[in-house]
């Protein structure tokens, strides 16, 4: 198993960019993930959400169009949460650092440390 701290990446977000040139300044150990062009399986949710003892819900950013337009005010379980973030990758929270055992919403930055 790797030790290689993981970030999805989102290129055209400044917090994503900023959290990986923080991450660059404490190591070179990293693999980038660019989940909007790559995808994200709802196995790699399911790591994310275990290290960072979160629900699918808590991830979600409310305040994209998207979940504007079709999540808004509706209830879903976790496992449809899953299922909604795993094709609507942009509902994301980014970047999310990963290490080995924990992962954090990486805005600010600093909670990078937490991981490392």
């Amino acid at each position: 198993m790797s030790n290689k701290i993981k970030i999805y990446h989102n290129p055209r977000c400044k917090h994503s960019r900023n959290g990986l040139a923080y991450l660059e300044e404490k190591t070179s150990d990293i693999e980038i993930i660019k989940y909007l062009n790559d995808g994200i399986t709802e196995e790699e949710i399911k790591e994310i959400l275990l290290k960072m003892h979160k629900k699918p819900s808590e991830i979600v950013r409310t305040q994209e169009a998207i979940y504007k337009a079709n999540y808004k005010g509706k209830t879903f379980n976790d496992d449809e949460w899953i299922k909604i973030i795993t094709e609507n990758p942009k509902l994301i929270q980014r970047p999310i650092v990963i290490g080995k055992y924990k992962a954090v919403i990486a805005n600010p930055p600093e909670n990078i440390d937490s991981i490392l």
